[in-house]
């Protein structure tokens, strides 16, 4: 596992982010697209089918989005993690601190979202903020529930061949200035 001042040795084409949610990965994944200059998919928008169902072809399409020579994406998803992992030349792995950090940012992002009643994946909405007490899947407790689960995925014996581990903003600052950036400057054009 890297950290955020280990140069990497080439320029990756195939990035996926993995993190518990709120805690970051879409912004950081636009951002190191744009860096290796690849096409980012959010996958979210592979997943959501209307109404909060799961696309029948969401399988398919994950298939076709990392058989390509090069992307950026979200790891999330049972499905998809073992397809995205098998592919990726490398995974950022956003670990920062969740009560300070994570915790906040979901709940900023979930109230911003109800408020302006943001469109999201195929036509969805944030639910009502009432179903935070009646929905166990209702994305901040989502994030609650789930943030050790990355611990287990990626510090375990099946966890994905080259991890950058980033556990704060100030490293993922120094990593996408430093080590991704002189990777990519370096690459072939």
């Amino acid at each position: 596992m890297w950290t955020a001042d280990d140069p990497l040795q080439d320029a990756p084409r195939r990035v996926a982010v993995a993190g518990v949610s709120g805690v970051g990965k879409t912004t950081l994944a636009r951002r190191i697209a744009a860096i290796i200059d690849a096409e980012y998919v959010e996958i979210d928008g592979l997943y959501h089918g209307p109404n909060w169902q799961p696309r029948p072809s969401f399988a398919e399409d994950v298939r076709a989005l990392v058989a390509r020579d090069a992307w950026v994406t979200e790891w999330q998803y049972s499905l998809a993690r073992p397809l995205i992992a098998e592919r990726a030349d490398l995974l950022v792995w956003l670990d920062l601190p969740f009560w300070t950090t994570t915790f906040p940012r979901v709940v900023r992002r979930t109230l911003r979202r109800r408020i302006r009643r943001e469109v999201l994946w195929n036509g969805n909405l944030e639910r009502p903020l009432y179903t935070f007490f009646t929905d166990d899947d209702h994305i901040v407790r989502w994030s609650i529930s789930t943030r050790h689960s990355y611990h287990r995925r990626l510090l375990g014996p099946a966890a994905p061949r080259r991890i950058v581990r980033l556990t704060s903003r100030a490293e993922i600052e120094r990593w996408v200035h430093g080590p991704l950036a002189g990777a990519s400057d370096c690459r072939p054009r």
